[in-house]
């Protein structure tokens, strides 16, 4: 069982930053895949960038390719997604997310433990 509890988020302005952090506990050795997600009340969620914990590899979402960074910090038991140059289209509500399966990808069906959310907000 994995647990995870997100920070940060808020509002910003278009061009600015912000940074989520993820906290995992528990059996994190069933993670084999940490991910962030979005979702708007217009669009299903989406996959934003993952992290794959045995091979150390990144995967992102072609419209943050970029302008986001995804980083696993082992020592803190914490998955950072660094957010550069927000657009107004980065506006969702941003989850962090963890699969068992390293195929997992972006694909948010195949992931089974999710955080709360919170909200990002760039005007």
């Amino acid at each position: 069982h994995v647990q995870l509890v997100e920070s940060g988020g808020g509002s910003v302005q278009a061009g600015g930053s912000l940074r989520l952090s993820c906290s995992v506990s528990g059996e994190r050795s069933i993670a084999a895949l940490v991910g962030w997600f979005r979702q708007t009340p217009a669009k299903a969620r989406e996959g934003v960038a993952r992290f794959d914990r045995y091979s150390g590899m990144p995967m992102y979402q072609d419209s943050v390719k970029g302008r986001f960074s995804i980083t696993l910090d082992d020592s803190n038991n914490a998955v950072y997604l660094q957010m550069n140059a927000l657009k107004p289209d980065d506006t969702a509500v941003y989850y962090c997310a963890t699969a068992g399966s390293r195929w997992a990808g972006l694909d948010s069906s195949r992931y089974n433990t999710w955080d709360q959310g919170t909200q990002v907000t760039v005007s």
